[in-house]
């Protein structure tokens, strides 16, 4: 997207930018959680420093009059440990120029964290670490996973922007066939369908920082013009999602409509065991990054930890690896796994891409490729 990335944080990845920027950030990006403007970073080792430098800031830049506003701190490493002490006396200089102002959650895991902002109120982060004081704005508002389309889901979910990470992970070429057998509400074929088109993540939702005072509104309507733009009229290949519940397939369906792109996929109900790939003639164009035209088969199969464990997993997954040896020579395959001995039993060779927590299950995205045909 053409921002100013700096060294990444285990808080997240830095960069630099205008207003533009940030609309852009916020619109295009498919796998951040939420985009945080660090308003600020002072040395508070005392209270008096805190509030001194807190009180410093121009807020009517960011926040209008009235509007409520959410803290959420967090304290490690410094003087000021108490995070409802600093809390306080943040609140103490901000609720004179603004509205009412609520403290949230501490944070646990990232300086953004990880918890909703969606009930119309300004989150403002505060983060002590070293005796540094970062104060940070979130402009994104509801986090990013919420693209808006999908309302109805199925047993055990895969987010938005993992589903999205999990399809960049992969090594699926858009422009090349998908195939989910375990689609459950669609994710995965959505999100692969917005890749394969280029529709902006963030396309059919608002943002926190359309209201800030000093936000032009153009600005963020000519970035959505732009964006909108450059969107392909088709996916260019087939997106195949089935699964054998026919109400997920209903609900992928409908998800689907809501997103804009129910015309580039293909639902079915079926098991697995009688998965096949779909017939598909490629142009003479070639993918863009100039590789192999092969599709990829990118899932999220059960795996016991929260819809229940089964007898027949094991089995599930050995005839899914069965199939895919069978009917899917040379594709490029990813799938979310909770554990590695039911993975194993696809009998592939994958590599662990990246590790993560979906719905706070440890996770990893195993990737690789499905043997040619000898």
């Amino acid at each position: 997207m053409g921002l100013s990335v700096g060294v990444v944080e285990p808080a997240g990845v830095p960069f630099e930018g205008d207003l533009r920027a940030l609309c852009l950030a916020n619109l295009q990006l498919r796998t951040a959680t939420r985009v945080l403007v660090r308003v600020d970073e002072f040395r508070a080792a005392t209270f008096h420093e805190l509030e001194k430098r807190t009180a410093r800031i121009d807020w009517g830049r960011w926040i209008a009059p009235g509007r409520e506003v959410t803290l959420r701190v967090t304290c490690r490493k410094s003087r000021l440990y108490h995070s409802g002490a600093v809390a306080e006396r943040v609140a103490g200089v901000l609720a004179p120029l603004v509205g009412r102002v609520e403290v949230g959650g501490a944070e646990t895991a990232t300086a953004g964290g990880d918890e909703p902002n969606d009930d119309g109120r300004q989150l403002l982060v505060v983060r002590l670490l070293n005796d540094r004081c970062t104060l940070s704005l979130d402009s994104s508002g509801a986090l990013l996973h919420q693209r808006g389309y999908r309302l109805a889901s199925g047993k055990a979910p895969l987010r938005e922007t993992l589903g999205a990470a999990l399809l960049l992970a992969s090594g699926w070429a858009p422009g090349t066939p998908l195939v989910d057998p375990f689609c459950g509400s669609g994710t995965l074929a959505i999100e692969g369908a917005m890749l394969a088109r280029r529709m902006a993540p963030g396309r059919g939702r608002g943002f926190a920082l359309e209201h800030w005072p000093d936000v032009e509104p153009a600005i963020l309507a000519r970035v959505r013009d732009e964006a909108r733009e450059r969107e392909l009229p088709s996916a260019g290949a087939p997106i195949v999602a089935s699964d054998r519940d026919a109400g997920a397939i209903d609900a992928a369906r409908a998800n689907a409509e809501r997103a804009g792109v129910a015309s580039d996929l293909t639902f079915v109900v079926r098991a697995v065991s009688h998965l096949v790939a779909p017939e598909w003639r490629a142009s003479s164009e070639g993918p863009a990054d100039g590789g192999e035209r092969r599709g990829a088969i990118v899932t999220n199969p059960p795996y016991g930890v929260r819809v229940g464990v089964t007898g027949e997993l094991r089995n599930l997954y050995a005839r899914t690896g069965a199939v895919l040896r069978t009917a899917f020579p040379g594709w490029r395959v990813a799938v979310v796994s909770a554990d590695r001995r039911l993975t194993g039993q696809l009998g592939l060779e994958l590599r662990d891409a990246l590790k993560t927590s979906n719905g706070g299950i440890a996770v990893s995205f195993a990737v690789g490729e499905v043997p040619g045909l000898s």
